[in-house]
């Protein structure tokens, strides 16, 4: 066989081992599920159990599920591109299940391209409006995905606490913030990355003006049918963090916010997101929230190099 056909096929085999190699314990382990109407979800999503937690279920401990919300950042109604996303999404935050000792759950909903502005991914006033069937309370979808593991995993012998941790980025951080809002009694901790120019707020209103979601809770119970439970909101430990020029705001952008919502989070606490940083972080703590707001010094929108803070966050309370 002459020597570069030998190189070829030397270089053919690399290209397939290589892969094989980085992908193949994660794509070993991780567990896709399929959208289960009937079950309370629409959409697919991921699994993955890491070694950790398989030995530490062996010994008997309860098991702490981490949800990492899906941000494809495009609109489609392609199902399969943003499985596609979540997978991968699972496969990069598989080092912090790792570390960790948790189970990884990632959604797959889809962000519509047709009804646009339902901004699934950052769980915007539309996506708890919505009467489209697949995407109608993607929160409640989330929850029904949650216990469908945990039953899954029970019949495995391994046991989860039926309270998640929860952590985000951008629009996935949008979405844990409100979803913490939303179901406090679901979530044990919530780290929050740049939660798209304004975290909602704890609070009715401020300074005379009323704050409907996403800026605020005035409007919850009207949503959602239920109030919002500030007692036991409380009670949960959260790190919201940002770097200090980060100028990414959602507020620009008609796809997460109304113009009336706008209007009143610029006129009462500036135009971008620093501006607003401090308030914020005032307003949670007045409230009486369990809260640490970070703000990274020369860290621009760039998620890699602030996850180590969820991280190290999580593991604080886990060693407790």
């Amino acid at each position: 066989m002459k020597k570069t056909t030998l190189f070829v096929l030397g270089l053919f085999a690399l290209a397939i081992l290589i892969p094989a190699i980085l992908l193949g314990p994660y794509a070993l382990r991780v567990q896709h599920f399929s959208a289960n109407p009937a079950s309370g979800y629409h959409a697919d999503f991921y699994l993955y159990v890491s070694p950790k937690a398989k030995q530490l279920a062996k010994n008997g401990e309860m098991l702490t599920i981490l949800v990492q919300p899906n941000n494809s950042g495009i609109s489609s109604d392609n199902p399969q591109e943003h499985q596609r996303d979540a997978w991968i999404t699972g496969f990069e935050r598989q080092r912090i299940a790792d570390e960790l000792g948790v189970i990884l759950l990632v959604p797959a909903f889809i962000r519509p391209g047709e009804d646009w502005f339902i901004y699934t991914h950052a769980l915007d006033r539309d996506s708890l409006t919505t009467e489209r069937n697949d995407l109608k309370r993607i929160d409640l979808q989330l929850i029904a995905m949650i216990d469908h593991a945990r039953l899954t995993l029970a019949e495995s012998g391994i046991n989860t606490d039926e309270r998640i941790f929860i952590q985000g980025f951008s629009a996935s951080g949008m979405f844990a913030n409100r979803f913490t809002l939303l179901h406090p009694e679901r979530v044990k901790a919530a780290a929050i990355g740049s939660p798209g120019g304004l975290p909602i707020l704890p609070v009715e209103s401020y300074k005379g003006e009323v704050l409907p979601y996403p800026a605020g809770t005035a409007d919850i119970e009207e949503l959602t049918g239920k109030p919002f439970d500030k007692e036991r909101y409380n009670t949960i430990p959260q790190l919201i963090y940002m770097g200090s020029l980060d100028d990414n705001d959602s507020l620009d952008f008609t796809d997460g916010w109304d113009e009336s919502a706008v209007s009143v989070v610029d006129r009462l606490f500036g135009t971008d997101p620093l501006s607003r940083w401090e308030e914020a972080q005032a307003i949670y703590q007045e409230s009486g929230a369990n809260v640490q707001f970070l703000l990274v010094e020369g860290v621009g929108h760039d998620r890699k190099a602030l996850q180590g803070l969820a991280v190290e966050f999580f593991a604080s309370l886990m060693n407790k």
